[in-house]
């Protein structure tokens, strides 16, 4: 039974961990740090698998008709309440990034605008013609 327990304060601590990456993880969405973001990914990528496995050991443990205590029980609603946070907090992350996403689309819209009127011209009649005239110079 103190297996049980014990193995359930280790999910909590791993689940404040990934809290924290996550609220890391926006930080760095926000400030556009890449290379510390591929990093911070990676570590969030292994403490997931950790997570994953630690609750397959956990499925198996507690499927059994083992009668809960009242500290397990506490520390099953503590998890539970964090994993709530933690897919919160991730989708408050994907929402950063998409909405980065759409800024970049916007000013490439704006860049290509501005190199469109860059490249502009206007013909003997004073039409506005696009891209550069050069009528052939001989010599």
């Amino acid at each position: 039974m103190s297996q049980i327990a014990e193995a359930l304060a280790i999910q909590l601590t791993h689940l404040d961990r990934l809290q924290s990456l996550l609220d890391q993880e926006l930080s760095l969405i926000s400030n556009r740090d890449a290379e510390a973001l591929i990093t911070l990914v990676k570590e969030k990528e292994a403490l997931l698998d950790a997570i994953q496995a630690l609750d397959e050991k956990l499925k198996t443990a507690l499927s059994s008709d083992i009668e809960e205590d009242v500290a397990i029980a506490d520390l099953k609603q503590q998890i539970l309440s964090k994993v709530e946070e933690c897919k919160y907090r991730t989708k408050i992350n994907a929402t950063a990034v998409e909405q980065g996403q759409l800024r970049l689309e916007h000013l490439r819209g704006l860049i290509m605008e501005a190199r469109a009127k860059e490249s502009l011209t206007y013909d003997k009649a004073g039409k506005k013609q696009s891209g550069t005239k050069s009528g052939g110079i001989s010599a």
